[in-house]
């Protein structure tokens, strides 16, 4: 046994940082494989081969795919936030002419400086 004296604090603490690094690797393993899943440029061979990968040695599996793909991931997750976004905006009628005139009012009153205005109002062109 690892531990044979029973219960201690020694233990508590090697169990609870075990197990927060399984949900570290679980969280990241979810992140790949919906990463993965999501993929238009990715053939569904590679994605069977990626995902024989992290069930075989998942650790490194995992540890691969952030190591070649994550730029991508984050490229991916920014593109689909602003979808998100963008399809709320529509869904909700609230279009950029909107947040341009909330904004001009915040700067009327005094709310946000100029550079504050000129940096958001920036954001909603885009």
């Amino acid at each position: 046994m690892l531990f044979a004296e029973g219960f201690s604090f020694r233990n508590f603490i090697v169990d609870t940082f075990t197990v927060f690094i399984f949900i570290v690797w679980l969280w990241l393993l979810i992140s790949v494989l919906s990463d993965l899943f999501r993929r238009a440029d990715v053939s569904g061979v590679a994605k069977a081969i990626w995902v024989v990968l992290l069930v075989v040695v998942p650790y490194i599996g995992v540890f691969v795919y952030l190591i070649s793909q994550g730029r991508g991931m984050a490229e991916r997750n920014a593109e689909q936030a602003q979808r998100a976004r963008n399809d709320l905006r529509h869904v909700l009628g609230v279009g950029a002419a909107d947040e341009i005139e909330k904004l001009d009012r915040l700067k009327s009153s005094g709310s946000i400086t100029a550079e504050e205005y000129a940096r958001l109002r920036a954001r909603v062109v885009q």
